[in-house]
């Protein structure tokens, strides 16, 4: 079987759950890291599927692996080569499809907060749930919807937090959380936090780092259930 390509555009945003998916299910992958310097791969027919992380740039940036990111992306999708996009991932994907990647109107969202299925057929196939879900946030920029795709949920915050387009999935909010990768943000992301909260009329989106502690033993059960039924739907649609 073709390896799934995951795409790492910092230390910091790794696969995490993801990971442990893909070796539960024996699912070979390779890690590209971006922020290593790894060349973004011209084609996507080397690959089974592709995953793309998130990360603290943004995709406007001029970094010199955003274009080579996007056309992949492109590539990816006339080959049918499944994608699935991470907060920055799902930004790259929506950029590279038409969309555009703009600063969220309402601030950053941190923390943990409620997502709320748009598209009930749709949240029942690739989330196992119609209800919605409290997912992970970490972001302050937002995509639009690329052409084509489907709304598949939003939050308070955020207007588009996840889209599917054919096998193709893209999403503001971290699904692929574990209990470490978030202790190391609410660590190095301290600062940001503070300078957030700093400003009262984004208190409601925007939790303490303690807060953020005191409420993961109590989500991430439930989200990670949410992440494995929606991994178990994207691998489905692997390529080869």
């Amino acid at each position: 079987m073709k390896p799934i390509a995951i795409f790492r555009h910092s230390a910091a945003d790794g696969p995490a759950y993801l990971a442990t998916f893909l070796q539960q299910q024996q699912i070979p992958y390779q890690e590209v890291r971006i922020d290593r310097g790894d060349p973004v791969p011209k084609q996507a027919d080397a690959y089974a599927g592709i995953a793309l992380m998130g990360g603290p740039m943004s995709v406007n940036d001029p970094l010199p692996w955003v274009a080579d990111s996007l056309a992949l992306i492109r590539d990816a999708v006339e080959r049918d080569v499944p994608l699935i996009g991470h907060c920055l991932g799902g930004q790259l994907i929506s950029k590279a499809l038409g969309g555009a990647v703009t600063r969220n109107p309402n601030g950053k969202e941190i923390g943990w907060h409620q997502l709320h299925v748009t598209d009930a057929a749709l949240g029942r196939h690739w989330l196992g749930t119609d209800d919605g879900l409290v997912g992970f946030h970490w972001h302050g920029e937002t995509f639009t919807l690329p052409t084509g795709a489907s709304w598949l949920a939003r939050s308070e915050a955020c207007t588009n937090q996840a889209y599917v387009l054919g096998p193709h999935i893209g999403m503001q909010f971290h699904i692929e959380m574990d209990a470490p990768t978030i202790a190391s943000w609410c660590d190095e992301g301290a600062p940001e936090v503070d300078a957030a909260r700093s400003k009262p009329d984004v208190h409601p989106h925007v939790m303490t780092t303690q807060q953020i502690a005191e409420r993961t033993p109590q989500h991430l059960p439930a989200m990670r259930a949410v992440a494995e039924h929606l991994y178990q739907r994207w691998v489905g649609n692997l390529r080869g």
